[in-house]
């Protein structure tokens, strides 16, 4: 596995594609700052031009890196929930490109946990294109064979960790606002998401209800 993943990360630095497993499904990354490689993972999936693709980070601190503001609800739901099934909605910094957010003012990060997914970021520097290795609209796929049935040698190299999970995908929080908005509900439930924030509500001005809640 080691040697995988070290051939993945030079795959990764020469701006090719890599599938490899994470704590769900496999996931199809490159280097987030490879704009040629970036659009080539839109080919490969067929994915429509208008739908943003996520990002994957090493640890939470990359947030700032990748943000033009992070707020604190941010900050603290990561504290809480990463490494793991959470998605965060962030206002995007100036210098990660619109042909990774599809035009939009935003950007979803997360930080998975799955030592393979987390050594591929770390190796290379940087953010890593995350989004599930499959043709859009078809079955997520959970182990190396299926990546291969459907993407083939459209692919750089398949990293086979075994079999994913296939666990219930991340809970997607928009916290552009400060406030944060469930757009998704996943692993992580309502319940828990408002617990944190009402804690920090309370914090500041004593009432959660004063934010909104």
């Amino acid at each position: 596995m080691e040697q995988q993943v070290q051939k993945g990360i030079e795959v990764l630095k020469q701006g090719g594609i890599v599938a490899f497993p994470t704590d769900t499904v496999y996931g199809l990354g490159c280097d987030a700052s490879n704009l040629e490689a970036v659009k080539r993972i839109y080919r490969i999936k067929q994915r429509p031009g208008h739908l943003a693709l996520p990002l994957l980070l090493a640890d939470i601190s990359q947030m700032a890196a990748v943000a033009d503001w992070v707020p604190e609800t941010a900050w603290r739901l990561a504290e809480r929930f990463l490494p793991g099934g959470l998605t965060l909605v962030l206002t995007k910094a100036a210098s990660v490109a619109e042909d990774l957010t599809a035009g939009q003012a935003t950007v979803a990060v997360r930080v998975p946990s799955h030592p393979v997914a987390i050594a591929l970021i770390r190796g290379l520097g940087g953010p890593v294109v995350g989004t599930s290795a499959n043709i859009s609209g078809r079955s997520s796929a959970l182990t190396a064979e299926e990546v291969s049935e459907q993407l083939g040698g459209e692919v750089d190299l398949i990293i086979d960790g075994g079999k994913c999970s296939g666990e219930v995908e991340s809970t997607v929080v928009d916290v552009t606002s400060g406030i944060p908005e469930i757009l998704r509900q996943g692993v992580i439930p309502q319940s828990e998401i408002e617990a944190i924030w009402e804690k920090y509500a309370k914090e500041v001005c004593g009432d959660a209800y004063c934010f909104g809640l």
